[in-house]
C-alpha cells in the first residue's frame, strides 16, 4: 500500500510555543492516523522536524503491519523538504541533529520514501492539528 503523510509544525512566537501534526492517508484518500503534539518552546523550522520525526517514526512502526511499501510525505516546509530532498545544505545548528535524526530513521524503513512540498492550502489538516498542539500547551 501506498500512503501520504502530511506534517506540519508550528511555533507562536520564534522561538516560542511550537507544535506539530500529522495526518496519514492511504491510497483511496482514507484517513487512518493522526496525531498532534506540543513541543515546548521550538522554533518553527524545529516544530516542522518535530513533525517529520514523529511521522517517520509512526511509519517505521507501522510499515510491516498496515502492508505499506511507498510513502510520499508532504509538507509546506519548502527548507525542511529541500533540506530532506538533498536540495539544500543544513546550516542551521539547532537543525543538524534534526535532520541527522531524520535521516537515521529513513535508513531502518524499509518502504520506499519521497519528499514534496506543497501549498499550505493544501495541508489544511495538518495545520490545524499542529495548531491543537500549539493551543494545548497555552491550555495548561
Amino acid at each position: 500500500m501506498k500512503v501520504k503523510i502530511f506534517t506540519d509544525g508550528g511555533s507562536r512566537g520564534n522561538p516560542g510555543n511550537s507544535g506539530f501534526g500529522v495526518v496519514v492517508v492511504d491510497d483511496k484518500n482514507d484517513n487512518i492516523f493522526e496525531s498532534y503534539q506540543n513541543m515546548g518552546i521550538k522554533t518553527n523550522n524545529e516544530a516542522e522536524y518535530g513533525g517529520l520525526i514523529f511521522a517517520l517514526g509512526w511509519l517505521k512502526d507501522n510499515e510491516d503491519r498496515l502492508q505499506i511499501n511507498e510513502a510520499e510525505f508532504y509538507a509546506d516546509s519548502e527548507l525542511m523538504i529541500k533540506q530532506m530532498q538533498g536540495l539544500y545544505k543544513v546550516k542551521a545548528r539547532n537543525l543538524k541533529e534534526l535532520n541527522k535524526q531524520a535521516r537515521g530513521l529513513i535508513l531502518e524503513i524499509k518502504s520506499k520514501i519521497k519528499f514534496s512540498a506543497i501549498l499550505r492550502e493544501l495541508n489544511n489538516r495538518a495545520d490545524l492539528l499542529a495548531n491543537r498542539g500549539m493551543d494545548k500547551y497555552e491550555n495548561k
